[in-house]
């Protein structure tokens, strides 16, 4: 199968989650002998064009204009991949499916898919209403409206939790059966004789105390500042533990402010972004990974800390909390609630034998549940259903337009034929008489009023 992916982020541009699943799923496609071509944002320095293992990946440069703002920034970006996505096809032939991945390509796919007759697949990722807690502004009903667009023109959505399936049918009507989970996944090799790196961890916290983690962007939806509200009774009960908090995003100054004023600054490092050695590296220096979002449709994240081997503590906001059953494989904190996480953070902290246990037992639940193969696999079963259905439509048009058209024909021959032989068929004419002017399948009209 030939597929068209449509992405704002592709590594090594990678904003947020979109990125990894992007990629992860388009090299498994390949290794399962499809073949993909993904079009995303041009930055830094990276090529225009580039094969990427087995994967064709296309990238765009927006015009050399500026945008008033991200929603304007976006729709050059829409333009610039409608324009390579034309030269593609040109170069490469015919794509059997366009897969695009949330709002930020929506126009672009809704393009391709009207001028290219391909079928359409989206994943939609997260939406502007569950970020927000509800459409406050302009700008975000805006957002919200062109994702009801994305579902709409998408034959199927794909989304990564049954959390996420409720919020699309609710939003946006979406019936049920076109809406299909499919959890995010991760390399389930990722940490593969990786070890404990002691000279790294060193810069963070000494040998005898605990690292408690948190990595993701640094926006208010993540609740960093509800595990920096935590912070104080974990550091009463259990003395020696520092707070690591690697990522970045616009509520960093508003956290560190927040660190200050609870004086724990001490006891915090925010990192800045971290590199993939780096990122591997700090996982299996850790001891607990936190992510206590308030709004998560997914969590990739927990997935990283569960396959390295920390304790693994979530809220129990959307994706998340099907992800970790609490304390099997995990542990789980109310969703904004600071003493709630501080609780299941300390049970792990000291209760050695729970933190081993969860640790195992979450490192085969990944592994089992969560490698792309097996999400490959669910995502072209969408795709194959989806272009069943796309030809099945076309057959129905054409049979339809067919069907019309022979009605036609019938119609205007009966007008012709009365027309031809100047014939007047009253309340008195006989039957023989109709039967000998009108055309066979229209015989069965018997009298026609003057």
């Amino acid at each position: 199968m030939k597929i068209l992916m449509l992405s704002w982020e592709y590594p090594p541009r990678i904003v947020g989650g979109i990125a990894r699943v992007v990629h992860d799923l388009s090299h498994t496609f390949t290794k399962q002998g499809h073949e993909v071509h993904v079009i995303t944002y041009k930055e830094g320095n990276t090529k225009e064009f580039e094969r990427d293992g087995d994967v064709y990946v296309h990238r765009v440069t927006n015009y050399p204009i500026n945008a008033n703002n991200l929603v304007d920034w976006v729709m050059q970006l829409n333009f610039c991949m409608i324009e390579k996505a034309a030269d593609v096809i040109k170069e490469f032939g015919k794509f059997d499916i366009i897969h695009a991945h949330d709002w930020l390509v929506a126009y672009a796919a809704r393009a391709l898919k009207n001028t290219y007759k391909y079928p359409l697949v989206a994943t939609i990722h997260a939406t502007e209403s569950g970020r927000n807690k509800g459409i406050h502004d302009k700008t975000q009903g805006y957002v919200n409206d062109v994702e009801w667009m994305l579902t709409y023109e998408a034959s199927n959505v794909i989304c990564n939790s049954m959390f996420m399936k409720n919020e699309i049918k609710n939003l946006f009507g979406k019936p049920v059966e076109n809406i299909h989970v499919v959890p995010n996944g991760i390399n389930v090799n990722k940490f593969d004789n990786q070890e404990r790196d002691w000279e790294f961890r060193r810069n963070y916290a000494s040998d005898n105390e605990k690292i408690v983690f948190f990595a993701g962007r640094i926006v208010y939806e993540k609740g960093i500042q509800i595990l920096l509200e935590a912070a104080p009774k974990i550091l009463q009960n259990y003395n020696d533990v520092k707070f690591v908090i690697a990522g970045r995003g616009p509520c960093m100054d508003d956290l560190k402010a927040q660190a200050e004023r609870l004086g724990i600054s001490n006891r915090v490092y925010f990192t800045g972004y971290l590199n993939d050695v780096q990122i591997t590296k700090m996982y299996k220096a850790i001891d607990v990974a936190t992510f206590p979002s308030l709004y998560e449709p997914f969590g990739i994240v927990a997935l990283e800390g569960m396959l390295a081997g920390a304790a693994t503590v979530v809220s129990d906001a959307g994706g998340l909390n099907e992800i970790v059953s609490h304390g099997i494989d995990g542990m789980k904190s109310y969703a904004g609630n600071a003493n709630s996480l501080a609780d299941s953070i300390l049970e792990v902290l000291f209760n050695q034998d729970l933190c081993k246990q969860i640790a195992k037992n979450a490192h085969e639940k990944v592994v089992k549940e969560f490698n792309w193969d097996t999400i490959a696999k669910n995502t072209m079963k969408v795709y194959k259903d989806t272009i069943k259905s796309a030809k099945a439509s076309t057959v129905k048009v054409k049979f339809e337009d067919k069907e019309k058209n022979t009605n036609s024909i019938s119609e205007n021959t009966v007008v012709n034929s009365l027309s031809e032989k100047d014939t007047t068929i009253t309340t008195s004419s006989t039957d023989s008489e109709i039967s000998g002017i009108l055309p066979n399948p229209l015989r069965k009209l018997k009298k026609v009023t003057e």
